[in-house]
């Protein structure tokens, strides 16, 4: 098996550690090989063509500001959900109906955001 170095943040490096000792995993390999193939399977569900009807959940850092990217593609935007999860994060949910490319545009930025914790993306509609 091919070695991989990969370079992480200290704080999201403890995070790391913390969660796979709490979920019983046997090592950091480990965990990073089951986050690349939901990774890619969750790639799989957004190539399809044509419009889609998405649902895209995000956790960001709150101390640093509202996420701006779906400001740039409010032609997508069917509905949006913002509320405080914690006192240090925000949970925002956006309905979304537009070509899947642009889904993928948009859903691609939000991730790229550094505050961003977690995204999840269901894709309720499209040929496979």
């Amino acid at each position: 098996m091919p070695i991989v170095s990969v370079s992480i943040p200290e704080k999201l490096l403890k995070e790391l550690d913390d969660s796979l000792e709490r979920r019983g995993f046997a090592s950091r390999s480990e965990v990073l090989r089951q986050a690349v193939r939901f990774f890619i399977e969750e790639g799989r569900s957004l190539e399809v063509e044509g419009e889609v009807v998405a649902v895209v959940t995000v956790v960001y850092e709150k101390a640093k500001g509202r996420l701006l990217a779906h400001h740039e593609h409010e032609g997508l935007l069917l509905t949006f959900l913002h509320t405080h999860v914690d006192e240090g994060s925000c949970l925002e949910v956006l309905v979304l109906k537009g070509s899947a490319e642009a889904v993928r545009k948009l859903t691609d930025s939000i991730r790229m955001d550094e505050r961003v914790k977690q995204v999840k993306i269901t894709v309720l509609g499209g040929p496979r």
